[in-house]
């Protein structure tokens, strides 16, 4: 019997590469066409996966990708706290 559990593999909407779910944040629109991070990944509403790296936020930003993948407008302090959670992510990791 197989052991090794199938670790779920999500695509990063900014950079296109597939990654385990765990080095994603999601993004969600909730029915009411609110936006918001859902750190556990478990919230109801249209999701978006993005990598927690400062330059593909930053792509992401420049590119508008989360406006496309969500339908909805994003606000700019969005991005702020995705900043801030990457680079809380970084820290930890050094």
């Amino acid at each position: 019997m197989n052991s090794r559990k199938k670790i779920p593999m999500r695509k990063c909407v900014a950079s296109g590469e597939m990654r385990p779910k765990k080095e994603l944040i999601r993004i969600v629109r909730s029915k009411e066409g609110e936006i918001s991070i859902d750190p556990t990944g478990k919230k109801s509403g249209r999701g978006a996966y993005l990598t927690l790296d400062r330059a593909i936020i930053e792509l992401a930003k420049k590119n508008n990708v989360l406006k496309a993948q969500l339908g909805a407008a994003i606000d700019p302090s969005l991005y702020e706290q995705l900043l801030e959670l990457a680079e809380k992510e970084n820290h930890s990791t050094t």
